[in-house]
């Protein structure tokens, strides 16, 4: 049976209103809430970018049965992974459990800002499974010593650990990611109903995806909200790794129009519209589906809807 859950989107609205999201998505009946991490919004238009990891505290507090992950936190650059190790280590605590930690190789648009570069694919995904080998070696109680060609880490030991570590995932796009996932990974992550990602790991492997939609009563309203803050999603995942600033992406998509963004975001009020963009990562194989609600201040409405019409139709299969 697939699991429905819903994304606290840092990109488009402030951290008080993720946490009052968060507790009314529970009450919603959602089963789980991803975060995304990052340091930048996609465009300017969406406003808001804040950390993820106080936020996610918060939440963790605020809620009783909500499981959490983050969607997903680069461990590599912007982050040292025994500083991640640490954070997830907490949250786990914090949590009492109910916390997984989804981890990716990043994106220009939010690592370059320490100023250290951003790498190449080859040289990330080296970077990657460094990272991986540290946060699962800490997150298991060990203590750490470690000399790789990217990272150093001498005599590192995280002092306050849950009874049973979060379970690492790992965001998986084409055969490299793939096997960086049957590698390190307890769950794999994807943004696209791709059955060729699913089938790249074991069946037993939980499967999580991400699906955007535009819940509006008013269709146009809709489609006029998921252009001006969504367009981006429209680059694909090479694309969007490599740009680095939201202005760069206000440039690489001044183009797409508002019918063409209306061709992969279902839009306005049709349950089944948005039902059916949920049925093609089930179909593809996923076990957990998040739905993304385009538009931070168009989130209550959507929570009400999604009670009433988008879980139980979900649910009747």
């Amino acid at each position: 049976m697939t699991s429905y859950g819903y994304t606290l989107m840092t990109e488009q609205s402030d951290p008080r209103a993720l946490v009052r999201d968060a507790v009314a998505a529970e009450a919603a009946g959602f089963a789980f809430a991803v975060s995304s991490d990052h340091f930048n919004p996609w465009l300017e238009s969406q406003g808001h970018a804040s950390q993820a990891w106080p936020m996610l505290g918060a939440v963790a507090q605020a809620t009783e049965r909500l499981e959490l992950m983050t969607y997903v936190t680069c461990p590599t650059i912007r982050y040292h992974p025994t500083v991640v190790a640490q954070f997830a280590a907490t949250m786990g605590l914090l949590s009492e459990g109910r916390f997984s930690l989804g981890l990716g190789a990043g994106e220009n648009l939010n690592e370059h800002v320490v100023g250290r570069g951003w790498p190449s694919v080859g040289a990330r995904h080296e970077m990657f499974r460094e990272a991986l080998t540290i946060i699962t070696g800490l997150l298991s109680g060990e203590v750490v010593d470690f000399a790789g060609k990217h990272f150093r880490v001498e005599a590192a030991k995280l002092w306050d650990l849950p009874e049973q570590p979060p379970r690492v995932g790992v965001a998986v796009s084409g055969p490299k990611s793939l096997a960086i996932a049957n590698e390190h990974a307890d769950f794999l992550i994807a943004v696209e109903p791709d059955a060729d990602l699913t089938g790249g790991v074991p069946a037993a492997m939980q499967k999580v995806g991400q699906v955007p939609i535009c819940w509006d009563p008013d269709e146009g309203a809709a489609v006029a909200r998921a252009h001006e803050q969504f367009r981006w999603f429209a680059g694909g995942w090479r694309v969007n790794a490599d740009l680095p600033t939201p202005q760069a992406f206000e440039a690489a998509t001044e183009l797409i129009t508002p019918d063409q963004v209306a061709e992969s975001i279902p839009c306005g009020p049709d349950v089944a519209a948005h039902v059916e963009a949920v049925r093609a990562f089930e179909t593809a194989g996923f076990t957990h589906v998040a739905v993304v609600q385009i538009g931070g201040e168009h989130q209550t409405g959507f929570l009400e809807w999604a009670q009433q019409e988008l879980l139980p139709t979900l649910a009747a299969g």
